[in-house]
């Protein structure tokens, strides 16, 4: 989240990017890092990570 290591999830190698968003927010610890934030995007780079950007 804005460019920071929040959490580690694993997930099949194929899945959809869509799909790896959605499952990136909602991990716990993500969960309660964007509690109140806006989220501004949402950057995928499949088999490699998951970049939430917030403000707020």
């Amino acid at each position: 989240m804005n460019g920071k290591l929040r959490a580690v999830v694993r997930v099949p190698a194929d899945i959809d990017p869509d799909t790896l968003g959605e499952v990136a927010k909602s991990d716990a610890k993500v969960k309660a890092a964007i509690a109140g934030k806006e989220i501004i995007k949402v950057i995928v780079v499949p088999g490699k990570l998951v970049n939430i950007v917030v403000k707020g």
